[in-house]
């Protein structure tokens, strides 16, 4: 059993990075559903889609490499909050990833949102993770 999912989500896309992978397997949920959305609409990673098997499905996620250099897309992808620590901010109090150029995933009562997201809904909650 796996204490920490967000976490070992991270994990396996932080290891396949470093690894040159192209395509990277990762058990589903709805957050990390959630968090894959957000990777892919700030262009993180090239493309997702969500299998279903018999248990709880899985996402199958294609990332992203400059075409000449082969850089991968995501530089650092840090977890923030954990089960034994949790982080939480206000709404005046969220993170600036890299002075913007990075994104915070923040979990909201609004549902899983970036940092700039959440600072225009005027809105705090739960960092998740830290992607540059």
């Amino acid at each position: 059993m796996i204490t920490d999912p967000v976490a070992d989500y991270l994990t396996r896309i932080r290891n396949a990075i470093m690894a040159n992978h192209r395509v990277v397997e990762v058990p589903a949920s709805n957050l990390k559903k959630d968090i894959t959305k957000i990777l892919y609409e700030k262009g993180y990673i090239l493309n997702y889609k969500f299998e279903e098997d018999n248990k709880q499905g899985i996402i199958k996620i294609a990332l992203k490499y400059h075409p000449v250099s082969k850089l991968p897309a995501i530089r650092k992808i840090e977890r923030v909050s954990r089960p034994g620590l949790r982080q939480y901010v206000g709404a005046d109090e969220l993170p600036r990833v890299l002075n913007g150029l990075g994104i915070a995933i923040i979990s909201t009562s609004h549902g899983v949102v970036t940092d700039k997201e959440a600072r225009k809904e005027h809105i705090g909650g739960e960092v998740l993770c830290y992607i540059s």
